[in-house]
C-alpha cells in the first residue's frame, strides 16, 4: 500500500475514531463495532461464546491496569526485563515524540518505524536511500494524531503516550521476519499463527498447535494446507517464552520473532483485529471461543 493510501485512510480513522463514538456509551460503541465488523451479526454480551463476542466482553470487563503498560510498545519493555527476559528485545534506535526530531542521517541503512500506541502501523525500511521521507513524515504525523481507544474501545491505548520507535532491522534465513503469534488462554498458549510472505501476492496465514500440527482454518486469510513449513528450531524455547509472559491475562497474543539463532520479543496484543470475527471458515470463531474460560 502506497504512502498516499494508507495516509488518507488513517487521515478517515481519525473522524471515525475521534467524532462519533465518543457520543455513545463503552457498551454501545463495543456492539455497533461489532455489528459493522460481522456485517450485521449482534453482538452477545451476557453469554458470549464466538472468540471474537469473547473479546467484546474482555474490553468491558478485562481492564487490567498491567495490560495499559504492555500495549505500550515502550512500557513493555520493563514488563519483559522484569521476567528475566530483557536478552529478547530488539535494539532501539531511538523513541521520538515528534516527525521533526528524527534524524534520519544518523539511523543505519536498515530500520523499521512503528507507532508505540497502536498496532500495525509499521514502515519497514530496507533501504534508506529509496524512502521517501516526506510521505513517510507525513504518515507518522498522522499515527501521533490518532487515539484509537474509540472506535472499537480498545481501552488499553487510551491516553496512552504517543510516540514513534525506530528499531534494528531483522530477518531470518528465509530473507524475511517470520511472526510467530502465540495465542493464550487462561496462561497457557494453546495455538500459534504464522504469516508467511506479508506484504506480497502470496501471503499466507497458518495455524499450528503446540505439537506444530497444522490446523484446518485461517484468519481473515485463508490457510493453505499445502506449505510445508518446518518447526521452528527455537519453537519449545518460544512456547516457554509465551507461557510465561501470558500467565497474568485472560488472553494475550504473544508475538516472538526467530531470527540469527536467537528469539526476539515482538508485542503483546489483547484484542486482536479489534476482536472481528475474521476466522476462516466461520464456525472456528466458536470452536477457539471453548478454548477460553472467561473469569467473571
Amino acid at each position: 500500500m502506497s504512502f498516499i493510501k494508507e495516509y488518507v485512510i488513517s487521515e478517515l480513522h481519525i473522524i471515525e475514531c475521534f467524532f462519533l463514538p465518543k457520543l455513545i456509551s463503552d457498551e454501545k460503541a463495543i456492539k455497533r463495532y461489532y455489528r459493522k465488523k460481522s456485517k450485521g451479526n449482534m453482538l452477545n454480551l451476557d453469554n458470549p461464546k464466538r472468540f471474537s463476542e469473547k473479546l467484546q466482553w474482555y474490553k468491558l470487563n478485562g481492564k487490567d491496569p498491567l495490560m495499559q503498560i504492555c500495549a505500550d510498545k515502550n512500557r513493555v519493555r520493563k514488563y519483559i526485563s522484569d521476567l528475566g527476559y530483557g536478552y529478547l528485545l530488539n535494539e532501539q534506535y531511538g523513541v521520538f515524540k515528534h516527525v521533526e526530531d528524527i534524524d534520519f542521517d544518523s539511523l543505519p541503512n536498515k530500520f523499521v518505524m512503528k507507532a508505540a500506541h497502536g498496532s500495525g502501523w509499521n514502515i519497514i525500511v530496507k533501504d534508506k536511500n529509496k524512502l521517501n521521507k516526506k510521505k513517510a513524515k507525513m504518515l507518522m504525523r498522522s499515527w501521533l494524531k490518532q487515539d484509537t481507544s474509540w472506535s472499537g474501545r480498545e481501552w488499553v491505548y487510551k491516553d496512552m503516550p504517543r510516540s514513534i520507535v525506530i528499531e534494528k532491522y531483522l530477518e531470518d534465513e528465509t530473507g524475511e521476519l517470520r511472526d510467530y503469534k502465540f495465542f493464550c488462554f487462561n496462561g497457557q498458549p494453546r495455538f500459534m499463527q504464522l504469516e508467511v510472505g506479508r506484504n506480497t501476492a502470496h501471503n499466507t496465514r497458518n495455524f499450528y498447535d503446540m505439537d506444530w500440527k497444522l490446523m484446518p482454518f485461517g484468519k481473515e486469510l485463508p490457510h493453505n494446507p499445502n506449505l510445508n513449513v518446518p518447526k521452528p528450531t527455537l519453537f519449545d524455547e518460544m512456547k516457554k517464552i509465551a507461557e510465561n509472559l501470558c500467565k497474568p491475562f485472560q488472553f494475550v497474543r504473544v508475538d516472538l520473532y526467530q531470527a540469527n539463532g536467537k528469539v526476539y520479543f515482538g508485542e503483546l496484543t489483547f484484542f486482536p483485529a479489534g476482536g472481528a470475527p475474521d476466522f476462516v471458515p466461520d464456525q472456528y470463531d466458536e470452536i477457539v471461543g471453548d478454548m477460553w474460560e472467561l473469569k467473571r
